[in-house]
């Protein structure tokens, strides 16, 4: 299991700042360049400070590809509405810092939204309910990044 991980964690599509320890998690976001519109979310949702406090946390981050796959006026809408927008973004931190070697198969964890996600581990491939975990274990100096490729949503 751990060298599944440590295999995931090898497969970068994300090359992580090597001081990004040093930085919190809204700061690491913004420094790698593909997460520009989960950093225009978490800002207009009121999430900075959340996200730049000590926590640890863990967030699941889709990057803007994964934002960009959702159906047009999806984005719009979400920044339209903050109290929305809040939902959906704690739907992807999970308090603690969850490393990919804590993650195993069948794995449930309860998101700061108060709902639950579930993790499934096959063949290699690490999923964060339907989104895919393509870098895993970005560290950050309150928790860790883990990049999916799609926005999940919370259950209604």
């Amino acid at each position: 299991m751990r060298k599944l991980m440590m295999t995931l964690a090898a497969t970068t599509a994300l090359a992580a700042p090597a001081y990004a320890q040093d930085m919190n998690i809204v700061e690491t976001a913004a420094g790698a360049g593909n997460f520009t519109t989960l950093v225009a979310a978490v800002e207009a949702a009121g999430l900075v400070e959340t996200l730049s406090g000590e926590g640890p946390f863990t967030v699941f981050a889709p990057t803007d590809e994964a934002f960009a796959a959702l159906p047009e006026g999806t984005v719009e809408g979400l920044l339209a509405d903050p109290e929305a927008l809040a939902a959906v973004l704690t739907y992807h931190v999970v308090p603690g810092a969850v490393m990919s070697g804590d993650l195993s198969d069948g794995m449930t964890a309860t998101t700061v939204n108060g709902a639950d996600i579930t993790v499934s581990i096959d063949m290699g491939t690490v999923m964060v309910n339907d989104a895919t975990v393509s870098t895993a274990d970005i560290e950050a100096s309150n928790g860790v990044i883990h990049v999916i490729d799609s926005v999940i949503l919370p259950p209604m």
